[in-house]
């Protein structure tokens, strides 16, 4: 089996001096996007929800390794807050040159649950992520958007699942509100290209390891790896390293795109 060794690559300063925010970004996923963007130069924003301690814990770990990172709790879904963030991310670092959209609202991958059927599901399981999914990336590019505007440049990334393309287990709430993002995405590019900024969407697969897969086996990796052209599972920090080349200049001519990050396990 092909063997990835991302996990242990020499990230490329490929953001020097850039300043990025990432939404939800205290553990999994997040955490990880905000590390690599900062050893890859970038000065970070982790914003989180709940996770304190965690958030703060993202934030030593970039600083130990000599990078420059500060933690700023704020919902997504509140506007007011978000335009807040933006003020406090300005009066850090001076710009806002990249905007990750990383945050989920709070969410059970459980194939027995109720919004797995169409039968069961009902509009407060929709509401909800589409409240956190998606109304919280327009109010963070609502905030950002007067920096970036100002500036004539700007990345925003924003995160979404495979499922949107290949629904395995069929979260309507989850995969619906993901699916959103792509319009939104669209949407933005059409709209700010003419300002330099660009906006694509990045798709991952089950990823090894996060919260969210924290309970999946070996032997279910080992299936997915099987899958899979590439013949292994999509790490954490493969994703990552995905979102450094949209986040950076090498990817200044993509906008408006829906990418598969998994292996090419969907190919949309």
């Amino acid at each position: 089996m092909t063997q990835s060794h991302s996990a242990d690559a020499v990230i490329p300063m490929l953001l020097k001096d850039k300043v990025a925010i990432v939404t939800g970004a205290s553990r999994g996923l997040g955490a990880q996007i905000a590390k690599h963007m900062a050893a890859a130069g970038a000065n970070v924003c982790v914003n989180y929800l709940n996770s304190k301690d965690a958030a703060e814990a993202v934030v030593a770990d970039i600083r130990a390794t000599g990078g420059q990172a500060f933690a700023y709790q704020g919902d997504v879904t509140d506007a007011i807050q978000m335009q807040a963030m933006a003020a406090a991310v300005i009066e850090h670092f001076g710009a806002i040159d990249i905007l990750v959209n990383n945050a989920l609202p709070s969410y059970q991958f459980n194939p027995s649950a109720d919004y797995t059927s169409i039968e069961t599901v009902n509009w407060a399981h929709f509401s909800q992520q589409m409240d956190g999914i998606v109304k919280g990336a327009v109010n963070t590019v609502q905030a950002v958007l007067p920096q970036m505007k100002a500036q004539k440049m700007g990345k925003i990334i924003n995160i979404s699942t495979n499922l949107i393309y290949n629904p395995v287990v069929t979260y309507y709430d989850y995969t619906t509100a993901k699916s959103a993002l792509i319009g939104l995405t669209r949407n933005l590019a059409s709209e700010l290209g003419q300002y330099g900024i660009r906006v694509n969407l990045l798709a991952g697969g089950l990823l090894k390891t996060t919260d969210a897969s924290s309970l999946t086996t070996e032997e279910v990796f080992d299936y997915i790896a099987t899958t899979t052209p590439l013949r292994q599972a999509t790490s954490v920090a493969d994703f990552a390293n995905s979102v450094l080349l949209m986040a950076s200049d090498l990817s200044a001519a993509i906008t408006g795109q829906s990418i598969a990050v998994d292996g090419g396990l969907t190919m949309p």
